[in-house]
């Protein structure tokens, strides 16, 4: 996932933890909400905002608390607290995936000649 580390709680993402060297600024934990929730969350985690690289500045159902914010540590952990106690606000079920086409394997028939 986006070269992240996902963490899930049975079928449900509920972070993903980043720490690459393109796109700095989006390193740290990732949250998985929804847009609804995004005030609520932000009165408990000031420093959590939409992440850049998803949407280039616009809001996005994925926000993180960057590894630089003062409160990182202190945020993750009260995070993890949340989705300890089932937190409705965080945490998405993904879109199951269409199954790929079936890759047909042709059986190439060797030709009968007669040798004489």
């Amino acid at each position: 996932m986006f070269s992240c580390l996902g963490v899930y709680v049975g079928e449900k993402i509920v972070l993903a933890l980043r720490k690459r060297d393109s796109y700095p600024d989006d390193n740290g934990v990732w949250i998985a909400t929804k847009p609804e929730h995004h005030a609520s969350l932000k009165k408990l985690f000031p420093s959590m905002r939409s992440i850049y690289v998803l949407g280039g500045g616009a809001e996005t159902n994925w926000q993180i608390v960057p590894e630089q914010a003062d409160d990182f540590e202190e945020s993750v952990m009260k995070i993890c607290a949340l989705i300890k106690k089932g937190d409705d606000r965080i945490g998405n079920i993904p879109k199951k995936k269409k199954a790929k086409a079936a890759v047909k394997k042709t059986v190439a028939k060797k030709s009968k000649t007669k040798k004489r």
